[in-house]
């Protein structure tokens, strides 16, 4: 069976490390597809990573293999993790980029051994890759390590209700479109109110006039700012960890 290795990492894609990752899982395994989530993710930015694994990793075939390497931590005393849950395997450090997949509750956690070959640097390719190599070969998650305790667990905050009724909560990603997601769930009707601004929420964005504001439900089910045709981290000055209300007014 042809197994599916997906990468997501901070890494970019100007310095050839994503070329070496995918060279040793290459070499360690004869039939392996390899599929690229992205190398965008900004620069140690965990939680970012955390939030696109949430989106994608449930998206892919039962024995899937996701690798994250989104890690500030290389080569300290952080642990590096090999994971077994919803029929699907994930390779990471311990730094919260696997929540996701550490909340189910069939999730079986493994503590990956540092070789004294391993670059300290460059866990994505002495670690990581032939670790998801492995698994890619049908070796057993339990063969690879030692059982993990207390994997460290990042979860999105959740938003709160008000004393007058509305809901606060707070942008907890920007979108490279400008969108900013937030941890409001979705209603019918009703406004969202950031750094001064009233933002009505609409079903899509063509139901604002170009240059205009909007909130719609994303895909994932949080409401999403929005500027129709434009940037609206940059018009609304909102970045993540920005307040946003709830309101009902129409």
């Amino acid at each position: 069976m042809r197994r599916i290795v997906t990468l997501l990492t901070d890494f970019g894609t100007a310095d050839g490390y994503v070329g070496e990752m995918k060279g040793v899982l290459l070499s360690l395994v004869d039939d392996v597809e390899i599929i690229d989530i992205t190398h965008d993710i900004p620069p140690q930015d965990v939680d970012r990573a955390r939030l696109t694994l949430a989106r994608v990793w449930r998206r892919f075939p039962k024995g899937s293999i996701h690798v994250v390497v989104v890690d500030p931590g290389v080569g300290s005393t952080r642990n590096a993790l090999a994971v077994s849950s919803d029929d699907r395997f994930l390779v990471g450090p311990d730094n919260g980029v696997l929540s996701p997949a550490l909340l189910t509750r069939a999730a079986q956690v493994i503590e990956l051994p540092v070789l004294p070959t391993a670059a300290a640097t460059f866990h994505g390719r002495d670690l990581f890759a032939p670790a998801a190599a492995a698994l890619a070969r049908g070796e057993r998650l339990d063969s690879l390590g030692v059982l993990a305790r207390e994997p460290i667990i990042l979860r999105t905050p959740e938003a709160k209700r008000a004393d007058d009724g509305s809901v606060v909560g707070e942008v907890i990603a920007v979108d490279h479109f400008g969108n900013a997601v937030t941890n409001l769930i979705a209603l019918r009707g009703g406004v969202v109110e950031v750094n001064g601004t009233t933002v009505p929420i609409r079903r899509v964005y063509a139901e604002a006039e170009p240059g205009a504001p909007v909130a719609v439900v994303g895909s994932t089910g949080f409401i999403e700012i929005a500027v129709r045709d434009g940037d609206a981290a940059t018009q609304l000055g909102i970045s993540r960890g920005t307040k946003v209300v709830l309101g009902t007014r129409h």
